[in-house]
């Protein structure tokens, strides 16, 4: 009876391994063959800027935007993320990525040894980016200077270490569908919904998170708490932001300078080095869509302590 019981316990132990891993497995990619295409790398420019890739993947501590040497550190609640090299060096970069390792990294998380990639990387918003932005984008990076320099490992305490777990995340929390245009709305507001939800990755900093990590759907754009630790990221709704006007908006992109004359910091400095490099039609088109999004309550936010 005994040897029965743990054979059946053994079974069903094998079972659910078995079910784990299929669950946590990366997909299977393909080498599929990608149509002719010919870069443009004007528009992967503003692609980079859109994404704001120098805002994470820079060399801290050094002004020039185009080194992509990586090594900031992102806090979170999970442990410290440290931004990788993506700069076009062979050893320490991205120079021997091929055009598609590039693309499953940005949209899929994938690395091309086939891992899943943390979604400290806002994969869970690139992937509903347009491969032709991607593809753009990687001939972009190729141009910029080649930064040596290995970046440290992330500093993740066990379980959240475990990179195949990440599969059950993303089962939760990316729906792998690509932008699709509202036919309803017009051109500059459907360009604005692209970078806003794409390459943008706004909802990534201005929304809550739950105790996964995924952000709360039903609060999305409604403001949170700062990812690094200190302060709070604010709402961007119409709650928050009711009173902008969409040129409001739209100067703020451009040069950081609130309706109340106050100026962005933190993070959202950083953001402000990046759009302010955008044509002055993608920031209308940002303004434009975020202007849009009814108000929403966001999570109460934390009474200030008087130093």
């Amino acid at each position: 009876m005994l040897r029965r019981i743990l054979l059946a316990a053994a079974l069903a132990g094998a079972a659910a391994f078995g079910v784990y891993w299929w669950l946590t497995a990366p997909p299977i990619v393909l080498a599929a063959t990608e149509p002719a295409y010919t870069p443009n790398r004007a528009n992967g420019q503003i692609i980079f800027n859109a994404g704001g890739c120098s805002s994470c993947h820079a060399v801290p501590g050094q002004p020039d935007r185009s080194r992509l040497g990586g090594g900031l550190a992102i806090p979170s609640p999970f442990g410290t993320f440290y931004a990788p090299n993506i700069s076009p060096d062979p050893a320490d970069g991205i120079g021997r990525w091929t055009e598609r390792d590039f693309v499953n990294a940005v949209t899929e998380g994938i690395s091309p040894r086939g891992t899943h990639y943390f979604p400290a990387f806002p994969y869970t918003s690139y992937q509903h980016a347009k491969g032709s932005d991607v593809r753009d984008l990687f001939a972009y990076l190729k141009t910029l200077p080649k930064v040596s320099g290995k970046v440290r490992d992330h500093d993740v305490a066990f379980p959240f270490n475990i990179r195949r777990n990440i599969g059950i995340w993303k089962m939760l929390f990316m729906d792998g569908k690509p932008f699709t245009a509202d036919a309803t709305r017009p051109a500059q507001w459907n360009r604005g919904a692209y970078l806003v939800n794409s390459f943008g990755h706004c909802a990534e900093c201005h929304s809550p998170r739950n105790f996964l990590g995924g952000i709360i759907a039903a609060q999305r754009f409604a403001g949170a708490p700062n990812p690094e630790g200190e302060g709070w990221v604010p709402n961007i709704t119409q709650k928050g932001i009711g009173d902008w006007s969409q040129n409001d908006i739209g100067y703020f992109l451009e040069t950081g300078a609130m309706p109340d004359n106050d100026t962005a910091g933190g993070l959202m400095a950083r953001v402000i080095k990046n759009t302010s490099q955008l044509p002055a039609d993608d920031r209308a088109a940002i303004a434009d869509y975020i202007k849009s999004l009814p108000p929403v309550e966001g999570p109460p936010r934390p009474p200030k302590t008087s130093k």
